[in-house]
């Protein structure tokens, strides 16, 4: 039995999901690359790589790990690139994306023999948290001011237009995607390509998969450009959980549960946005499932079980891959979780495992 905590990842639901990838590809003619911001656990990349055409970045490490182990075509966008870093980035990428006029022009030169692309911000988003809204009060991600971005049109091929979040909504993503071929039409009819970015979710269940193929298709005939979607949590939905067991149980006016793992250092998005963690099970006993770390609120959530929880259970908490295995951390030297695969024949495999190495290494 592998010891916990640790990350695993199902070939067989990350196939489902690679089903509905290909799908829509076929049908709308879109292009669509990995954001490795979400997802970049390059051990599953081999199974990935046959259904998405590459990979998008936020940094210099995420586009370099899209080369390497990924291939196909390799985007690269940054909020801000560095001066040291622009001369490796451009000879990783396809295309490089600015998020704004003032470093598309500063790095003019270096970038100008590969294909160059600029965030554009509609100023809506589909975002119900502050904190992830790319069109939130004075957001720096993008430019929105058509009047400027038109003295640059001839510098560039494509946008990148990212506003959606967790999008299970066609029709809301049909309205606004409308709201941008009315004021931006003019000038989407002078590039090659453009990326609608990610969070639509076309993977989850219901989702009308050919309904966006034909609105994308009908975008991309409209403009004349090559459609380029840049899914992460779509890509791996329902295919990862977080498997920890129980060390110890308490009653503090609540019955508890203390795991081998820590939300703020193995599942830190639910802290960040105040959401518990998710699990498949009820029944009339409910607990409170805790994180071992000294952070008081290091709480996974409250679940019921068929039973009362007991020392040595194993839980398994779901939907642990999206922006999860991207922001682990070492916080309180908790052991970092694992990285297991199930195989299609249902067989286990190590891909990595962490030790005090790891730790010590990440510190000096």
């Amino acid at each position: 039995m592998i010891q916990t905590p640790y990350y695993l990842i199902d070939r067989a639901r990350l196939a489902r999901n690679m089903a509905v990838m290909d799908e829509l590809r076929v049908a709308s003619g879109a292009k669509c690359l990995l954001a490795l911001k979400c997802f970049a656990t390059w051990g599953v990349f081999g199974q990935m790589r046959a259904h998405m055409d590459g990979t998008t970045s936020s940094s210099l490490y995420e586009l370099r790990l899209g080369r390497e182990e990924f291939g196909g075509e390799t985007h690269a966008y940054s909020v801000g690139w560095a001066d040291h870093e622009i001369a490796e980035a451009v000879g990783y990428a396809d295309k490089i994306i600015f998020n704004s006029i003032g470093q598309l022009e500063r790095f003019d030169n270096a970038s100008a023999h590969i294909a160059r692309g600029l965030r554009l911000n509609p100023r809506f988003s589909t975002s119900g948290f502050d904190l992830a809204d790319p069109a939130r009060p004075f957001s720096r991600l993008g430019e929105w001011d058509a009047g400027k971005i038109k003295r640059v049109m001839d510098r560039i091929s494509g946008f990148m237009i990212h506003y959606n979040c967790e999008n299970a909504d066609f029709d809301l993503f049909d309205r606004q995607l409308s709201q941008i071929e009315e004021e931006f039409g003019g000038l989407l009819r002078r590039l090659k390509w453009v990326s609608l970015g990610g969070g639509i979710h076309f993977t989850g269940e219901g989702y009308p998969v050919a309904k966006l193929a034909a609105r994308l298709k009908a975008f991309s005939d409209r403009f004349g450009v090559q459609v380029y979607l840049e899914p992460g949590e779509a890509a791996i939905t329902g295919a990862a959980s977080l498997e920890v067991t129980v060390l110890d149980v308490m009653n503090n006016g609540k019955d508890l549960a203390i795991v081998d793992s820590s939300v703020e250092a193995h599942m830190l998005d639910l802290l960040i946005y105040r959401q518990p963690a998710k699990m498949e099970t009820e029944g009339e006993h409910p607990f409170m499932i805790c994180g071992k770390s000294c952070l008081a609120g290091d709480v996974f959530g409250e679940f019921n079980f068929p039973k009362p929880l007991q020392v040595g259970d194993r839980l398994s908490i779901t939907d642990a891959a999206g922006y999860t295995m991207v922001k682990k951390n070492w916080f309180n030297g908790v052991k970092m979780p694992s990285i297991v695969i199930r195989e299609l024949d249902g067989s286990l495999t190590v891909a990595r495992a962490f030790g005090y190495a790891d730790y010590k290494a990440s510190l000096g």
